[in-house]
């Protein structure tokens, strides 16, 4: 990869959905299925560090991500995930982060395919988290470019390849912003709202 990606941006926009998360939202649902906002949250927590280690090359592939669960967020949840963004930005503009082999979530990948991976987890779900908390989400575009790549590459009919990353693909018009047609891809409704109580 001759340019390395810049993760921050995208943190910083993970950072700001995050903050502006209440209490009271955590049992809400979220447009990740079966997954409130707490739920998304420990989900988030997990891979800040999950790729963190794999940016350090000290994940194996005998770790295996646990289920999400807003039981397990600590007390200061959003000043605990402020410092593992940090250190996953941190981690990330390591130039051997990027270079040779390495494991995240107990599968084998690139450190190149790592590091895109990891952009696209933070881009993906900072904005189920701002969709499911009513708050504006707006990608920054070197970022979402990098995603559309990624997503891109991921054969739609595929369903091996798609298990357990993404949903069936949504359709969205073909003049739609650019980060709509990554949420499409990804297998997101751009227009997801709340269901109804």
């Amino acid at each position: 990869m001759s340019t390395m990606p810049d993760l921050e941006p995208v943190a910083n926009r993970m950072r700001e959905a995050a903050q502006g998360v209440r209490d009271s939202e955590l049992d809400a649902p979220t447009p990740c299925e079966r997954m409130s906002v707490g739920d998304l949250l420990d989900h988030i927590l997990g891979l800040c560090e999950a790729f963190r280690r794999a940016a350090d090359k000290t994940s194996t592939t005998a770790e295996t991500p646990p289920e999400p669960s807003a039981q397990n967020l600590p007390e200061d949840w959003r000043a605990e995930l402020d410092r593992r963004l940090d250190a996953l930005v941190a981690a990330w503009r390591d130039p051997a982060a990027w270079q040779g082999g390495t494991a995240a979530g107990g599968v084998e990948l690139s450190g190149e395919v790592a590091g895109v991976v990891a952009l696209n987890e933070l881009l993906l779900h900072g904005w189920d988290l701002a969709r499911a908390t009513d708050q504006a989400y707006i990608g920054d575009p070197a970022s979402v470019e990098t995603s559309y790549a990624f997503v891109s590459e991921i054969p739609a009919d595929d369903v091996n390849a798609r298990d357990g990353l993404f949903g069936p693909v949504v359709a969205v018009p073909d003049d739609a912003p650019l980060l709509d047609k990554v949420l499409g891809l990804s297998g997101r409704h751009p227009d997801w709202t709340p269901p109804l109580p």
